[in-house]
């Protein structure tokens, strides 16, 4: 027989009290509780204890996860995790007590009401209302290169949306792009076009002779190009001979290469700006 553990787990973590006790008795229930392994997170709504915070906060509230929240849930990058779970609750639901959490109120779906969270487009819209440009450009740029949604779909959505972060995320839809390669690379751009420089695309690709490289944000016209690197260690001659090959072939084509890494463009973006500003008028000018 099934302990209510498993049982739990079979469902995704959570259940209501009248779904378990249709398969095991109250007194089942009660002791598994009493003993700890599982949960009690909203009324008539039980639970495993490592069911995640967000999930748990969302039951409690009975509402959905969502904004940067649902975005870290379905494994788009954030810069940082969001203190306290976010939840949409229903507009005319009256604060009740619960765990720690931001709460919003607004309608949702019937598919959103039943996973316990909002759907791609509504996180990525969503988390862009609330996260700084370059976050949020993170967050779409990750959502369109796995397909989750579409740039048209983004674009639509932001039209007719309504509320606060309005501005902030119709800017995020029209500069995403499904082809930035990592969320350093996002960042990068976010800077440049909150400098308002220009002329700068991603995942360029660099031919010469028989050589091809795609940049991270390549500048066409100066021939410059933006490596933006994360750290990491390679681990062999072969990665660290592989990586200077392609360094020099780039400027063998022409190319200058600025490599630029977090703690540059998270911990000092204005260097950052600067350092290409200068560099591109300098490229431009010759």
């Amino acid at each position: 027989m099934e302990s209510l553990a498993e049982i739990l787990g079979r469902q995704g973590g959570w259940a209501t009290f009248s779904d378990l006790t249709a398969l095991v008795s109250r007194k089942t229930v009660s002791a598994a509780l009493a003993r700890g392994d599982v949960q009690r997170v909203g009324r008539g709504i039980y639970a495993l204890p490592e069911l995640p915070a967000g999930i748990a906060a969302a039951l409690s509230y009975d509402g959905v996860v969502s904004h940067s929240s649902a975005a870290a849930a379905m494994g788009f990058p954030l810069l940082v995790a969001p203190e306290k779970p976010h939840v949409i609750v229903p507009p005319n639901r009256h604060s009740r007590p619960g765990p720690p959490a931001v709460l919003h109120w607004a309608d949702t779906d019937t598919d959103e009401r039943r996973n316990r969270i909002t759907s791609p487009l509504r996180t990525v819209v969503d988390a862009a209302r609330i996260l700084p440009f370059g976050e949020g450009l993170a967050v779409a740029d990750a959502a369109l290169a796995t397909g989750r949604i579409s740039q048209d779909e983004l674009l639509a959505a932001t039209v007719v949306m309504r509320g606060y972060g309005c501005p902030n995320a119709r800017a995020v839809a029209e500069a995403a792009s499904g082809l930035s390669g990592s969320f350093l690379e996002s960042m990068l751009r976010a800077l440049l076009i909150s400098a308002g420089i220009e002329g700068f695309e991603p995942q360029v690709l660099v031919c010469g002779g028989s050589f091809r490289a795609r940049v991270d944000l390549g500048h066409r016209r100066a021939r410059l190009a933006l490596e933006a690197d994360s750290f990491e260690f390679h681990g062999s001659r072969r990665h660290f001979t592989a990586d200077c090959l392609r360094y020099d072939e780039l400027v063998a084509a022409g190319w200058l290469v600025l490599r630029l890494t977090y703690e540059q463009v998270i911990g000092d973006p204005d260097w950052v700006v600067a350092m290409v500003r200068s560099v591109l008028a300098q490229r431009l000018a010759g």
